[in-house]
């Protein structure tokens, strides 16, 4: 294990990883404190390299570890890539490609869903995680030699891990399932932090629409805030005062001071005076600007029965072919396809479709049927067109 602090030896190990088929990425970062993760530490490793790169070490430029993650000669291998993608597309500006995700590859395998890392480094690894140091201050220099053996596993056993899912993927022919659900994970605007989207995030109810439209500009109002001071969203306000805001809308800053969830003398704050700018742009929100939130679809009468035949038959396809069924479809996939003859869903598109969604179709329209036989349950093609 090399522990990288200067410019010359990280360029040196990019510069090898370069050369290399693939190279296993993991991070440690905090986030406690603060609206943007901080990157404490990044692991790599590829056939012959076991590396742990200090992005705190004085004076490093991270420059050389993003020109690698944008070599599309070389795969980056992650396990539940999303946290550590986000760090690199906020502090980089750089999605990893090509990419492949062991967690995602693993449940299209039948290793169920979301399975943990530890989960596989015990079945295809045969190898144990010391989970004692996982929940341990990143950023606190010199980090212990127990510290950095921890972290390197993350890397280390992951070799393993994709040699034999990537293998497993070829001979069953779904490598291309992998790849496509790696395209959410590659797509910017899913790490996208856009303060007028930020409403989405809000736990809380509110009244009618013009509640909506304050609860937008005020949630907006909030994510400025914790991006500009980089603090949590929720030290900033809590989502219960967010969504008493919208119910009640304030007129004045004194009114502040009559709300249950908004912090004891709020009002005489800094910050006062935007929240309630924020709160005005709601108010004056044109009509066809205000989001429209639509309820979940009422499913027509008698339909029920054929959604819990559908549920069926996603049981019995994904056993078939040894796939979690969450990374198929869900209840509400089901219902669409229930209610509508061609439903944009996913289980519809793509490998899903292939695996599930064409005999979905089939069932509904009666050229298929589910029988026992024996002590097992059956497909029956009906012959009806």
């Amino acid at each position: 294990m090399e522990i990288i602090t200067t410019n010359e030896a990280l360029g040196a190990v990019c510069g090898r990883l370069s050369r290399a088929g693939f190279v296993t990425v993991d991070t440690e970062f905090m986030r406690d404190s603060t609206f943007w993760p901080i990157l404490c530490l990044i692991q790599l490793a590829g056939p012959e390299d076991e590396v742990i790169i200090d992005p705190l070490a004085p004076g490093i430029d991270l420059a050389p570890f993003y020109d690698l993650m944008r070599n599309r000669q070389v795969v980056k291998v992650f396990h539940a890539a999303r946290q550590d993608i986000e760090i690199f597309a906020h502090e980089g500006g750089t999605i990893p490609d090509p990419l492949f995700d062991t967690q995602v590859a693993a449940m299209v395998c039948g290793f169920g869903d979301s399975v943990g890392y530890e989960t596989l480094v015990k079945r295809l690894a045969g190898g144990e995680v010391d989970k004692s140091s996982r929940f341990t201050d990143w950023s606190r220099r010199p980090l212990s030699e127990k510290q950095l053996n921890y972290a390197i596993k993350d890397v280390t056993y992951l070799r393993t891990i994709y040699e034999v899912l990537a293998k497993r993927l070829t001979q069953t022919k779904r490598a291309h399932w992998v790849a496509e659900e790696m395209s959410v994970l590659q797509d910017p605007e899913t790490y996208a932090m856009r303060p007028e989207n930020a409403w989405k995030r809000v736990k809380g109810r509110f009244r009618g629409t013009r509640g909506l439209a304050v609860l937008v500009e005020v949630a907006a109002w909030r994510e400025r805030q914790a991006q500009e001071r980089d603090m949590p969203r929720s030290r900033i306000m809590k989502d219960d005062a967010l969504a008493e805001i919208a119910t009640q809308i304030p007129r004045a800053i004194s009114d502040l001071d009559g709300l249950r969830a908004v912090p004891k003398g709020f009002s005489n704050s800094r910050s006062a005076a935007s929240l309630m700018e924020a709160i005005e742009r709601g108010l004056a929100m044109k009509e066809e600007d205000i989001p429209v939130v639509e309820g979940p679809e009422p499913l027509p009468p008698g339909i029920g029965p054929l959604v819990e035949l559908l549920k069926v038959l996603l049981k019995i396809k994904c056993e078939e072919h040894d796939v979690a069924q969450k990374l198929v479809a869900n209840v509400a996939d089901l219902e669409l396809i229930a209610a509508h003859a061609e439903a944009d869903v996913p289980a519809l598109k793509g490998w899903r479709r292939e695996l599930f969604g064409e005999e979905a179709l089939k069932l509904k329209r009666g050229e298929l049927a589910i029988g026992v036989k024996g002590k097992r349950i059956v497909l029956i093609e009906t012959g009806k067109r």
